[in-house]
């Protein structure tokens, strides 16, 4: 495995070869089929593809039309155009009868970049996290997207997954095995607590590196399934540290770092920071943006400081 990987890219690839094992598996795309790699699968499966162009509405109706037949539908496109457009349709269409549709959406969060502020899909964790039945799936790397994307169609039940535009960094080993609804303690510290999902991941990391060298032990927790939340780590975790900063690509209203501080607030209250987004952002590349928007591991390094200081 290369230091970094789209997560795309290799949703794109373990599609194609789930297809093999599941004859029921169909994809329903839109027009950015090669933008997904959902293009590869239909290249292998040309009977089992659909392409309603940028129809997303149609899309999702279709989906669910399949899941009542008994198929196992993939809708493939970006995330802000599979979470936004149709979300009439995937409230009362899925999410209601708790339809087997799968969102494998592409380009989500900051990472969009040059496409620009109406590409960025960074509202669409609250979005999909308000609807009941599903469950929301961030990878934070490569290795986790194949044991997530083959979770996800195992899974019985409306799921979103979350992918990236770009090769972002690698954090897991080949060994590593991902089980829906289930945390991952990365690291184990007595400090403080981060909490991070998708590409944060990473930057989780680096920041609890840069912390041990002052003194500072952090347990850093991968959060992959956002939606359910595993509220027993998070509560077993600052039970032992006493506090904890959030890390995500979206929006701090109505993401990871709400979702815990209702949990906080109702169980067990400790001091809480978020490094998230407040606002829209513009159009740029990669790095710049998440530099400028404050989602670097700098910007987790300076939020564990204060709610340290918070803490004593």
């Amino acid at each position: 495995m290369t230091d970094s990987v789209s997560t795309r890219e290799v949703a794109g690839d373990m599609l194609v070869k789930l297809g093999h094992e599941y004859p029921d598996l169909v994809i329903v795309g839109g027009d950015l089929n090669k933008s997904t790699f959902a293009n590869k699968f239909q290249a292998e499966f040309p009977e089992r593809f659909f392409d309603f162009g940028p129809a997303e509405q149609n899309m999702v109706s279709v989906a669910a039309g399949l899941a009542a037949s008994g198929k196992i539908p993939i809708v493939s496109t970006f995330a802000v155009f599979g979470t936004s457009r149709p979300f009439d349709q995937l409230r009362v269409g899925v999410s209601q009868p708790r339809l087997n549709v799968k969102l494998i959406l592409t380009h989500s969060g900051l990472l969009t970049a040059e496409d620009g502020v109406s590409a960025q899909s960074i509202e669409d964790i609250a979005i999909m996290s308000a609807l009941p039945s599903f469950t929301v799936i961030v990878p934070a790397d490569g290795p986790e997207t194949e044991h997530a994307i083959r979770a996800t169609v195992e899974l019985d039940g409306p799921v979103y997954v979350r992918l990236s535009r770009p090769a972002t960094p690698v954090v897991h080993q080949n060994k590593y095995k991902f089980q829906v609804g289930r945390a991952e303690v990365m690291k184990v510290g007595d400090d403080v607590t981060i909490v991070a999902y998708g590409i944060m991941v990473n930057e989780a990391l680096k920041a609890a590196e840069a912390l041990d060298t002052q003194g500072i032990s952090c347990t850093v927790i991968n959060m992959a399934t956002v939606t359910p939340l595993d509220k027993e780590a998070i509560l077993d975790s600052v039970t032992h540290t006493g506090a904890i900063v959030t890390a995500e690509e979206h929006l701090l209203q109505g993401g990871l770092g709400s979702m815990i501080a209702t949990l906080l607030a109702t169980n067990h209250p400790v001091p809480l920071e978020m490094v998230g987004l407040t606002g829209y952002a513009e159009s740029g590349k990669p790095d710049l943006l998440l530099k400028k928007y404050h989602l670097t591991y700098e910007d987790i390094v300076s939020n564990v400081l204060k709610v340290v200081e918070r803490k004593s």
